[in-house]
């Protein structure tokens, strides 16, 4: 579609619109994109369903110039704000943000800045939001949109639920109910219609432009041990002499991959949650330069990293999850050349990720036994006396409590247990633990969905379009088509 005719469409002036894209160095809209721009500019709550590279930040960036009062952004990850922060800085676009990696002196300068109303985007992590201090700043000149980014987080049908972000609609009620905008990369439709409700949204759009990347080759290498995957990896070494991304399910296999590439004389990073912040940085910022040519990493690594030309993104272990996956071997690609996506399927690599499943939430016996105590406390207990009235070890103890603060209805300080009152959490203690079963099925669904995805002869990314309610039809370029002539 060309500029003029984008001017001409809608009852927004486009015509200014497009000239502040263009201060993104952004000349035409990629799908999707104009639709949540024009809702956003409506005060209309929508959902956005962009695939990985989609221009998802774009579509509340843009619109933020034109409002009247400030944006704020809700997003989970501090190197995911940093890396859209430097970018605005590049545009020479002003921006906040609120977050614990900031020094005390940082701190208050932004929180100057954002008193006067100079920052149109303000950028804040989901547990400030929560604060009253963070509340009161922000209601100090109003706001005009409240952006989710990464939104499946919001809901429990999501792969990566956090239960900080079930505040949000509350904040958003003290915050004088702007318009939400919810942006993520992958979602099924349940996800979706369990985000809108989580975040009380009104008659929500839905834009959802499709996750088919006709450019990104599909592949599932069947291996029975670890030396068969490192003949696997070579061979899409050898055939694919640009960057890429190789994941592993754990830190210590990640490790084992980094040392085993560099020692065949390949440029390698490594990147886990485990390596100290500075090297991680380093690291990252010589693969985005071209000075490493792979980057082997665990699932920490890839959110917010825009480098477009990734040629292929190798999973050694399968993800615990169609939306893990699609999420991630969507890294590749983004310059819409042609890539690949390459899984190193091996059945036994199950147990890594049911072990993984198996130890996310408490079990429901402990949570019984807990429930039957905890309503009782009267008044702050100590972490040993808890465990003898519930009967369980205290080591096992504040791996529970653990969870149940991060849910927000039990509260630990100085190593006293308090039960939040009613009052201060949007769910009961009871409704927390019939949450952990239900994820737990959830959980296991999804595992069984990504084991269907790798064995199933079945064009794969038919498979996943289906997996995310989207029309489906072989793609001619993946494994199965290749193998059965472009039909599957």
């Amino acid at each position: 579609m060309s500029a003029a005719t984008e001017t001409t469409r809608g009852a927004f002036d486009w015509t200014r619109v497009l000239r502040e894209a263009r201060r993104f160095g952004v000349e035409r809209f990629r799908p999707g994109q104009r639709e949540l721009i024009e809702a956003v500019l409506a005060g209309r709550d929508a959902i956005g369903v962009l695939p990985t590279g989609g221009g998802k930040s774009l579509c509340y960036q843009l619109p933020a110039l034109l409002l009247p009062k400030p944006t704020v952004v809700v997003s989970p990850l501090l190197a995911l704000v940093q890396d859209q922060v430097a970018h605005l800085d590049a545009w020479r676009l002003e921006s906040s943000r609120l977050d614990s990696s900031l020094s005390a002196a940082e701190e208050r300068h932004n929180e100057t800045e954002i008193r006067t109303g100079i920052s149109p985007l303000i950028y804040v992590t989901p547990e400030r939001l929560q604060t009253e201090d963070c509340l009161a700043l922000l209601r100090r000149n109003g706001v005009s949109r409240l952006v989710v980014d990464e939104a499946h987080c919001v809901s429990e049908w999501g792969h990566d639920f956090r239960p900080a972000y079930l505040g949000i609609a509350e904040a958003a009620r003290r915050l004088g109910s702007p318009p939400i905008l919810a942006v993520t990369a992958t979602a099924t439709a349940e996800t979706t219609r369990d985000l809108a409700a989580q975040l009380r949204m009104q008659s929500p759009l839905l834009v959802r432009p499709g996750l088919a990347r006709p450019n990104l080759a599909f592949r599932v290498v069947r291996t029975v041990n670890d030396d068969r995957k490192r003949e696997a990896l070579r061979a899409v070494l050898a055939a694919e002499p640009g960057a890429g991304i190789v994941y592993a399910a754990t830190i210590a296999v990640a490790e084992e991959i980094h040392a085993w590439l560099a020692g065949e004389g390949v440029s390698v990073g490594l990147y886990h949650g485990k390596r100290p912040m500075h090297a991680r940085e380093e690291t990252q910022r010589r693969f985005m330069a071209g000075e490493l040519r792979v980057m082997v990493a665990t699932k920490a690594f890839g959110l917010g990293v825009d480098k477009p030309d990734v040629r292929f993104v190798a999973h050694w272990t399968f993800p615990d999850s169609l939306e893990s996956y699609a999420q991630e071997a969507g890294r590749a690609g983004r310059d819409s050349k042609p890539a690949q996506a390459v899984l190193l399927f091996r059945l036994e690599d199950r147990r890594i990720q049911s072990y993984f499943l198996g130890t996310r939430y408490p079990r429901p016996a402990e949570c019984q036994r807990l429930c039957a105590v905890l309503p009782q406390i009267a008044s702050p207990l100590a972490p040993d006396t808890l465990a003898d009235a519930a009967q369980m070890p205290v080591r096992r103890l504040r791996v529970v409590l653990e969870h149940l603060e991060r849910d927000g209805v039990v509260r630990v300080r100085d190593d006293e247990i308090t039960v939040v009152s009613p009052r201060e959490t949007p769910r009961s203690l009871a409704e927390v633990v019939a949450s952990y079963t239900r994820r737990r099925a959830g959980d296991r669904a999804r595992l069984d969905a990504m084991m269907r995805y790798a064995e199933r002869l079945e064009c794969r990314a038919a498979q996943l379009l289906r997996y995310f309610g989207e029309p489906a039809a072989a793609c001619g370029a993946c494994d199965v088509c290749t193998a059965s002539g472009g039909a599957s």
